[in-house]
């Protein structure tokens, strides 16, 4: 086995116009973790935090209940400031892959181009259980239970009724009750209407009234504003378990996004709902999800008025979903347009089955602004809080939503918080939450300004820092030594990493070998990279003998994680078509409305490669997919290479 420095390879990427289409909308997504981790168009991770990160984000909901996600993307839809430069010209400021320390291949073949995510439905993600079972949407049917309201339930109230019982419901107004008249006055009318109300507005309670000869149902709170927050306990059914298992299947939206639209329509805080991982949002994906007391046939009602979701598979169990307890995902990708020879893609796809990928953390891992996270992330670590300040809030070239281009500005020009925040229709993303800080906190506290934003949010930050130095030491590994494991390279035993020593180096293959992730709970090898960490630390102004921060939230105990992964369940195809539009694959909504597959020419103008693998936790299914193409991933370079792409 050698390894191969990366060439770039000119990409030809006629998009279609719907893609276009969003492309211009979007710009480019700006949040790296800190709203959504996938928004770019090339790159996706098996969407799960390394294992040393699950104490610090188990099961913990990024704060977004109000939806200002979705608010954040209407105005990004609206946001037209004419901006005469082009997003070719405005992603030179960019990262590539080089800049994050990405720079090698296990394999000898020979790259050729493809058109990963032409359409979203080109990649669809299968979540993958802790018991190793396939999550797959394919049954609408709802368990059969005796406790369960009438389909009357979901249509005996008006649109204007809905509209003044969650207003109640959310304590939005002064009014202590709702009145709703009973147009048909029948017993089983008033039954309908009780079960409606208590069954969709979790927390109200509800009687009726005489007044003026006609009857009314009263909805009113039973416990105040506790009412809300705790489902009712005592209308659930103790035979049945406490949470709704479903499948949730999903197009184009990421994981908190959805779970935020099923909350808003359910009417319930999304913190009610689990899940082992999050995915990516430009793509169709299937996973298990977990909500507290909300029964699978009001979930099912969901189906008929969601767009982009489908919910079916429905249990009910005793527990909750632990994020991290997963198996990894299982991928299908379409790269379309390809030009390589048949020989290079066998042969790519061999080395992909037989020795694998390096396990680089992906492009999203820094960001997508001229400010990579990772630079953040080791001014924190510094304890420079006037650096973390300016690069979140500084002007920035590149591409980036107006709004946000009009706060830098601001605050560039006059450093006063109240000018720029007024600047940002949208407050929740992390430059309006760190200046709604220097506003409560006063410019002289920054760390307390800055804990205004969300843990997650913040430790994201030194977690690229951490990621940026795992993936340049990795490259000189393999560099250094190639690709076998030698003396002071470190394995896992159990949990625990050992060094490998002298006598037993051949009975390990580099995929025994591990790195660690710079901690205070780590050992480094015994070799030229375990000074190699400690020099780069060093001329970053850190001590890699002492990463305990004097915030606790700060200090890194660090990890370890595979140089090469090898994927499972390796298949491919290359399969010929005309139409670029055309789906080249059956999704799990397909087979359940019936669809056919589609009929494809023998011989097209074009040609695809179907590929499917199964990827651990942690993983990134974009560097799989570039040890294939040997391209580099970022959207810098895609752009730069064809400039006509978004013309």
């Amino acid at each position: 086995m050698e390894t191969v420095e990366m060439n770039s390879v000119s990409l030809k990427r006629p998009h279609s116009e719907d893609d276009l289409d969003e492309i211009k909308r979007q710009k480019i997504s700006e949040n790296s973790k800190t709203g959504n981790d996938s928004g770019q168009s090339v790159e996706t991770e098996t969407e799960q935090p390394d294992k040393s990160l699950l104490e610090d984000t188990k099961n913990e909901i990024i704060p977004n209940e109000e939806g200002e996600e979705q608010e954040d993307e209407e105005l990004e839809d609206s946001d037209e400031d004419g901006e005469s430069e082009s997003f070719a010209d405005m992603m030179k400021h960019g990262l590539t892959e080089s800049d994050v320390g990405i720079t090698k291949f296990v394999s000898s073949h020979k790259g050729f181009s493809g058109i990963l995510k032409e359409r979203y439905s080109d990649f669809v993600v299968h979540e993958i259980g802790k018991d190793g079972r396939v999550s797959h949407l394919d049954d609408f049917s709802v368990p059969v239970d005796d406790e369960d309201p009438s389909e009357e339930t979901f249509t005996v109230l008006s649109d204007d009724d809905k509209q003044r019982l969650e207003e109640l419901q959310l304590l939005k107004n002064k009014e202590t009750s709702v009145a709703i008249e009973v147009i048909e006055d029948t017993k089983e009318k008033r039954t309908v209407i009780h079960q409606a109300v208590k069954s969709l507005f979790p927390g109200l309670e509800t009687k009726t009234e005489d007044r003026d000869g006609k009857k009314y149902i009263i909805a009113y709170h039973a416990a105040g504003k506790k009412a809300l927050a705790n489902p009712r306990k005592h209308s659930w059914p103790k035979s049945r378990g406490s949470y709704c298992h479903f499948v949730l299947y999903k197009e184009n939206k990421d994981t908190m996004d959805a779970i935020n639209v099923l909350s808003r329509f359910l009417r319930v805080k999304p913190n009610i709902f689990s899940y082992m991982g999050t995915k990516d949002k430009r793509a169709i994906t299937v996973q298990e999800i977990a909500v507290l007391r909300i029964t699978a046939q009001r979930l099912a009602h969901l189906n008929k008025c969601l767009m982009n979701f489908k919910l079916g598979n429905f249990s009910y169990k005793n527990h909750p979903l632990k994020l991290g307890e997963l198996q990894g995902n299982h991928f299908t990708v379409v790269l379309r347009n390809i030009t390589g020879t048949n020989d290079q893609i066998e042969q790519a796809m061999h080395s992909l089955r037989e020795i694998g990928f390096i396990n680089y953390y992906g492009m999203q891992r820094f960001g997508t602004t001229a400010v990579p996270t990772y630079q953040i992330g080791r001014a924190i670590l510094q304890n420079n809080w006037s650096e973390v300040m300016d690069l979140i809030l500084k002007p920035r070239p590149g591409a980036e939503k107006g709004y946000l281009v009009k706060c830098r500005e601001e605050w560039a020009k006059t450093r006063d918080p109240a000018a720029a925040l007024k600047k940002l229709p949208v407050k929740r993303c992390v430059e309006g939450q760190l200046l709604r800080g220097l506003l409560k906190y006063g410019m002289k506290n920054i760390i307390s300004a800055f804990g205004i934003i969300p843990r997650n949010n913040r430790l994201m930050y030194i977690h690229s820092y951490q990621s940026y130095v795992w993936n340049n030491m990795v490259s000189k590994r393999i560099e250094e030594y190639g690709l076998r494991a030698v003396p002071g390279d470190l394995t896992l035993k159990g949990a625990t990493a050992v060094h490998i020593e002298e006598g037993d180096v051949d009975n390990y293959t580099i995929h025994d070998v591990v790195m660690p992730l710079p901690g205070f709970d780590v050992i480094y090898p015994k070799h030229k990279i375990g000074e190699a960490y400690k020099e780069m630390l060093v001329a970053d102004n850190l001590d890699i003998n002492n990463m305990r921060h004097k915030i606790r939230d700060y200090s890194l105990s660090g990890a370890y994680r595979k140089i090469i992964i090898r994927p499972q369940n390796v298949n491919w195809e290359v399969v010929a078509y005309d139409d670029p539009k055309i789906p080249l694959f059956t999704t799990d909504l397909d087979k359940l409305e019936g669809k056919p597959l589609p009929v494809l020419p023998t011989d097209g103008k074009f040609r695809a490669l179907k590929m499917e693998f199964s990827l651990p936790p942690s993983t990134y299914a974009t560097m799989a997919i570039r040890e294939v193409l040997k391209m580099d991933t970022s959207i810098k370079n895609q752009t730069q290479l064809n400039t006509t792409w978004l013309r």
